[in-house]
């Protein structure tokens, strides 16, 4: 067999998604030469639409602010959460950390399709259907091997490698690093309508959290698109959808039909896609980091869709990650250990406590309390808003402690 060619680069980044597009630009606008190589053509969909206002924080910092908001998507300022007829919401601008106090809700082809490439007019080299096959990090410098669209293959080697693959998590397959998610095995089923929403029924600026009447753990998201269409979906675990109906649109909207708070305000939608699905979505991994290589967003960590915090834990990890392999270029000494997975770490936890308190109604129990303390709203709805690294927050701080005593509070 002939031999393949090999390319060198300094830094190589798998996959175009948010934080393979925000490291790259970060890196490039540090002087390095970044090469990202993803497997899909853009644009391409992605589940995921509903941003925390932190994710503007490393957009903005990576010089795409201008351009996401020249896309017209629709601008979210906070979260609406609906239990039978008991409703409530957060107002992002109005929270406990400094930040943004909005963001926007987006159509994932869309937005994607934007940071990658303003990535690219800012000088990082995009590469699509370009699919890695092989890694190998034993030698003097990582060496990855990429099959072509047409099938022909190349290798590349380079400084380092960041793995932005998502969903996708190549290192991890390729690397034996991946590792079983604590959390139960959970299905969402989930579509694109045209919702007709009239009137003041449905704030467009907010996230809609809709609860099952009678089962807690099943929950519904409602995301308002600027163009009148809307992203619904239904989280359950594996044993609610047993005895439903097996076409996925059917069983979607007999979901609905049994949650009659948003069947109203769903009452003249147009259904007109196919339903998709998507399970077994919590993820792990034995490390983030290695020689050579470091995992950033969902190819590292899935917890749960939630509280939308996967974009967020992706550009965090994106933001420290350059910032870091910058320094380490630049010839100083890191340690990925200390300085990227344990502080990324903390903030991943800090949303892994609130999403088993979700899932075990405490946390809902706080979320609905009529007679709550503002501040403490304000210190929630900081973590509503992304912003799980802040540990002047005693909720994130301590999340685990603070979360079983206020539940206890709420209960009482």
């Amino acid at each position: 067999m002939a031999q393949l060619e090999t390319q060198q680069r300094e830094v190589v980044i798998i996959g175009a998604g948010p934080s393979g597009a925000i490291a790259g630009a970060l890196l490039k606008r540090q002087g390095h030469d970044v090469l990202v190589l993803e497997r899909q053509r853009f644009p391409r969909f992605s589940i995921g639409e509903s941003l925390l206002s932190h994710c503007l924080d490393f957009v903005e910092e990576a010089g795409m602010l201008e351009a996401v908001e020249a896309a017209g998507f629709q601008r979210k300022n906070g979260a609406a959460f609906a239990w039978n007829e008991r409703y409530t919401d957060f107002d992002f601008r109005d929270k406990f950390t400094e930040g943004h106090g909005w963001t926007f809700q987006v159509q994932r082809a869309h937005f994607d399709q934007v940071l990658a490439d303003d990535a690219a007019r800012q000088g990082v080299e995009i590469r699509y259907e370009e699919e890695i096959v092989a890694a190998d990090f034993d030698g003097d410098c990582p060496c990855l091997r990429v099959r072509r669209a047409d099938g022909s293959e190349y290798r590349v080697e380079s400084a380092f490698v960041l793995d932005a693959s998502g969903y996708g998590r190549v290192l991890p397959r390729l690397l034996d690093l991946e590792a079983p998610s604590a959390f139960p095995v959970r299905q969402a089923v989930f579509t694109h309508i045209e919702d007709r929403i009239a009137g003041s029924a449905f704030d467009r600026d907010k996230i809609l959290i809709t609860i099952h009447p009678q089962h807690r753990d099943i929950w519904f998201w409602t995301i308002p698109f600027s163009n009148g269409r809307c992203s619904l979906g239904v989280v359950a675990d594996a044993t609610h959808y047993q005895g439903r109906p097996q076409d996925l649109d059917a069983c979607l909207r007999q979901f609905v039909d049994e949650t009659p708070s948003l069947a109203r305000v769903l009452e003249n939608a147009v259904w007109d896609t196919p339903a998709r699905s998507l399970g077994g979505y919590s993820a792990n991994v034995k490390t983030l980091h290695g020689r050579g290589f470091a995992l950033l967003g969902n190819a590292a960590e899935f917890l749960d869709p939630v509280f939308s915090s996967g974009v967020t834990i992706a550009m965090r990890s994106a933001s420290m990650a350059a910032g870091l392999l910058h320094r380490q270029l630049q010839g100083e000494p890191v340690d990925w250990q200390t300085q990227f997975a344990v502080p990324l770490k903390r903030g991943v936890d800090a949303f892994r406590a609130y999403v088993e308190g979700w899932y075990d109604g405490r946390f809902q129990d706080v979320i609905f309390h009529r007679n709550g303390s503002s501040e403490i709203r304000r210190m929630i709805c900081s973590i509503l808003a992304g912003y799980a690294w802040d540990e002047s927050n005693p909720y994130v701080a301590e999340p685990q402690r603070r979360l079983r005593v206020l539940a206890e509070l709420c209960a009482q």
